[in-house]
């Protein structure tokens, strides 16, 4: 069982040293050490340090919030240890999943991050529909105007080829395409 430990910081002005001491005091063998915002979704050392794990080892790291950028963020790489048989443990929060009071909570998390999502989607849902009764859609404006598809359909059947329609109209020859198609 090796005991593999990951530390991040922000900014390059801040000092990772407290948490690799934390970490090499709690037998860490090896650590990795990002300095990238928790809102960045690439972090190089994380990546690296997940794939140097293998079943068995534990993955350490000082507070939780070093390791996920958001709740939902934490409970997928902890679901990606737990299914490659990786144990976790953050020091300060005092979790570690090798015991039933760490799973408890690991699960109390991915309910609580399904529950936040449901949420997000049900707010979202409401936002549009409130957006649809204003009278608004979403989506890209469309590039042509029901008089220039008329236009289009008119030069089209004058003959004109689609190319030189999509000039004349200044859009893309799919989008000339789809108005002399709109009949």
């Amino acid at each position: 069982m090796t005991r593999i430990g990951y530390a991040r910081v922000s900014t390059a002005d801040q000092d990772p040293a407290l948490q690799e001491a934390a970490l090499q005091e709690a037998g860490c063998s090896r650590i990795f050490v990002d300095v990238a915002s928790g809102a960045r979704a690439t972090r190089p050392e994380l990546d690296k340090a997940l794939d140097y794990l293998r079943g068995g080892d534990v993955l350490v790291v000082w507070k939780l919030d070093r390791l996920g950028r958001n709740l939902g963020h934490l409970v997928t790489v902890l679901t990606g240890l737990d299914d490659r048989r990786v144990e976790f443990v953050s020091l300060t929060e005092g979790m570690d999943t090798s015991t039933t009071m760490g799973r408890l909570l690991f699960h109390i998390m991915g309910a609580l991050a399904e529950f936040e999502r449901g949420l997000i989607q049900e707010r979202t849902m409401a936002g549009l529909a409130a957006a649809r009764a204003a009278g608004r859609t979403g989506g890209r404006p469309r590039a042509l105007t029901p008089t220039k598809v008329q236009a289009a359909q008119n030069l089209y059947a004058a003959g004109t080829p689609v190319g030189e329609i999509a000039r004349i109209l200044d859009v893309g020859r799919s989008t000339a395409y789809r108005a002399v198609a709109a009949t």
